[in-house]
């Protein structure tokens, strides 16, 4: 059982980022609508624009092009020589997925995206809360995987330790 619960993680985190990727490079209107609803924000609240349009440093190339090295690494790590790689690839698949749930609960995005008043003039229906709950689908796998392969680091305690 142990042996196939990181790969049945591993497939679920990468195709969750993989499938995403198209929607992110293509400029899709849903990620449109994303971005566009987290720049607004960005600029109401802390008085930054363009931290989530292209060229932006949240920009959604940039979070598509760290989801597919994190989905590389991730891939990479159900080889037993690259664990190392499996462990980085969780660890940054948690940090992505982590950012992406702070925005849905914490900024106009909400759980439900399509709600968004430019959502309609984008013609973008509501996805129901399906993104989100693949996010916390993602998070809970990536962090069970970051724990079964926290050994992959040498000098980490594994082990219960007695103390006397």
């Amino acid at each position: 059982m142990t042996r196939y619960v990181p790969i049945v993680l591993t497939v679920y985190i990468a195709f969750v980022f993989i499938q995403s990727l198209f929607f992110k490079f293509a400029g899709a209107p849903e990620t449109v609508v994303i971005f566009s609803t987290l720049d607004q924000w960005a600029s109401d609240t802390v008085g930054v624009s363009g931290l989530f349009n292209p060229g932006g440093i949240f920009s959604a190339h940039v979070i598509g092009s760290a989801e597919l090295v994190a989905s590389a690494l991730l891939i990479a790590g159900l080889l037993p020589r690259f664990r190392l790689a499996g462990l980085a690839g969780s660890v940054l698949a948690l940090g992505i997925i982590s950012g992406a749930i702070v925005f849905h609960l914490f900024s106009p995005l909400g759980v439900v995206v399509g709600d968004e008043p430019i959502a309609a003039e984008l013609g973008v229906a509501s996805d129901g809360g399906l993104l989100f709950g693949m996010a916390v689908g993602v998070f809970l796998a990536s962090l069970a995987l970051t724990w079964l392969r926290r050994d992959a680091v040498p000098g980490v305690v594994t082990e219960t330790v007695a103390i006397r």
